[in-house]
């Protein structure tokens, strides 16, 4: 009932399609990033869509596109210095850097974008429109056909890159892949939970997951599966307390992290 009346709202109903297709995205891609040690880059690619959405709204421009681009552009370029041998934390914090330098500079070069600003930072369920949504799936959808299609090649390389190498797959190619994959997600997750918790939603359903999963295909399907219900739960509580959407999800997520390392720690290490 709870339900029914809430999704009577049209930015709702947005909202929850949105917030589906994004946790499905982001559960996907934050496995294949927690495994592999690069929790961090979500993060990173976050502040740095950061000077996309300024740019966005300095020159006028589709926000999330600019910002796709930018983050994009940004992901191949860590990739690039990371492929010169400069380490993968460096390479990350030069085009954070970087990244915030602009967004900073276009503010302070502009009047009048505040509170549109601040839906990208924090997120807003009241600012995804019909745009917005036809742009989020459109993403999404080719994202998580690209990661389908690529599962075996990702799955190789996330446990044994240097094996993966020897059998002639294009490790070079997998990677820039995965992290162009992370970029868009990063992008599309804006909407709802804000660039600053953009990482929460890669990392968290994840790593959650591997708390209490044995296997690979066990571990994607739990964090899927924590990513919705954390989006549900969430999204329904930040409409009726009229809270903000992003931390409402984020706090859920945190809170089923803590149940999966309480059921770790009594279930799971007791039995061996």
């Amino acid at each position: 009932m709870i339900m029914l009346d809430m999704l009577q709202y049209g930015f709702m109903q947005r909202a929850f399609i949105a917030g589906v297709l994004i946790a499905i995205v982001c559960s996907v891609i934050g496995v294949f990033l927690v495994l592999r040690r690069m929790s961090m880059m979500g993060d990173g690619l976050a502040h740095i869509a950061f000077a996309g959405i300024a740019g966005g709204m300095f020159f006028k421009v589709y926000p999330l596109l600019s910002a796709l681009a930018f983050t994009v552009l940004s992901a191949l370029g860590i990739q690039r210095l990371k492929d010169m041998k400069v380490h993968g934390d460096a390479a990350i914090a030069i085009f954070f850097s970087f990244g915030l330098a602009i967004g900073i500079t276009l503010i302070s070069m502009s009047k009048g974008f505040g509170m549109d600003l601040f839906s990208y930072l924090f997120g807003s369920i009241l600012t995804v429109n019909e745009t917005d949504l036809m742009f989020i799936g459109v993403l999404c959808a080719a994202t998580i056909a690209l990661a389908w299609l690529f599962y075996k090649e990702l799955f190789y390389i996330t446990f044994d890159e240097d094996s993966a190498r020897a059998g002639g797959l294009p490790v070079e190619r997998l990677n820039t892949m995965l992290i162009v994959l992370t970029a868009v997600a990063v992008v599309v997750s804006m909407r709802i939970v804000g660039i600053l918790l953009v990482s929460s939603y890669l990392v968290l359903p994840a790593s959650t997951a591997l708390l209490i999963s044995r296997s690979f295909r066990g571990t994607m399907l739990i964090a899927t599966a924590i990513a919705l219900i954390s989006t549900v739960v969430g999204l329904t509580a930040a409409f009726y307390l009229d809270a903000a959407a992003g931390g409402a999800i984020v706090l859920v997520l945190v809170g089923a992290f803590v149940s999966a390392m309480i059921y770790h720690k009594l279930i799971v290490e007791a039995t061996g």
